[in-house]
């Protein structure tokens, strides 16, 4: 047999994972294939069950609706999973047990590596939803000494993922709709800081009402991330652009987290010398 991972989800057809990881065996000559699995909730515990007994299942990644529910399924947890509260890679250790990670959050930082690398006077990131990725930006973020506004349309469950993921630092809530209308705040000088904003929310996502944001709430010299992968050039970034800031698309998050995952599954660092452009141009057709 040929030793395979997968992701599961429900549904799963419109996961790019297989398109990524298959591109990146093919360039490394790896005798090893990667599929996707339609799993029902229903069936999560019988497909765990069943999958730690193959011995050629190196693991899965972990879409909607089950990065929190396989959590009790689960043999170990990696303390960055643990502290977020949801799972997106499961790898079948040798000895038959499942340890789960979370490769979002260094997935999300990792196009903002060699911006956090630089000494900044401050650090702030304006969030905008309170989802799964949230926290997991919310929580990479933190670690990186950023001091998070989290918005969302519940203010205390932004208060509480806050209270719960970064209960250290000095992070503020706002309702989503606060930043919807435009404001004539002045902003300080930013010369020597870090700004970021970020949409880890569905909305502008096909499918989902639009995001409601004035860009006169994004301060100077700011960076503009969407996770959003479907449409990839979402309106925000295009705004963005057009009022002159840097902008991160959702892919950059998506190719960072799958590349942690793959280095798991198969042991080696998947080969990204040309910083993912044929990557890149698969994912987009």
């Amino acid at each position: 047999m040929t030793r395979y991972a997968e992701v599961i989800g429900d549904p799963i057809a419109q996961s790019k994972s297989p398109a990524i990881h298959g591109y990146w065996l093919g360039q490394l000559g790896i005798d090893a294939h990667y599929d996707s699995c339609l799993v029902k909730p229903d069936d999560l515990a019988a497909y765990l069950h069943e999958r730690a007994e193959d011995a050629d299942w190196l693991g899965c990644n972990v879409t909607m609706p089950h990065k929190q529910a396989v959590i009790p399924l689960l043999d170990r947890l990696d303390p960055l999973a643990e502290k977020i509260g949801a799972v997106n890679t499961i790898v079948r250790e040798q000895d038959g047990r499942l340890t789960g990670y979370n490769t979002d959050a260094p997935g999300f930082l990792e196009p903002l590596r060699a911006d956090l690398a630089q000494p900044h006077l401050f650090r702030m990131a304006r969030v905008l939803g309170t989802g799964g990725a949230a926290r997991a930006i919310v929580a990479g973020l933190a670690g990186e000494g950023v001091t998070v506004v989290l918005a969302g349309r519940s203010v205390a469950k932004a208060r509480s993922i806050l209270e719960e993921l970064a209960p250290e630092g000095q992070h503020h809530v706002a309702p989503l709709a606060h930043f919807a209308d435009a404001t004539d705040f002045e902003f300080d000088d930013r010369e020597g800081c870090f700004d970021l904003v970020v949409n880890a929310s569905p909305l502008g996502m096909t499918g989902q009402p639009p995001l409601e944001f004035d860009l006169t709430h994004v301060p100077p010299g700011s960076i503009v991330y969407d996770i959003v992968t479907a449409p990839l050039d979402t309106p925000l970034l295009q705004r963005a652009r057009e009022q002159g800031f840097r902008t991160i698309d959702g892919l950059a998050m998506l190719i960072g987290q799958a590349a942690v995952a793959f280095e798991k599954f198969f042991g080696q660092a998947p080969p990204r010398a040309d910083k993912d452009d044929a990557l890149r141009r698969i994912l987009s057709q």
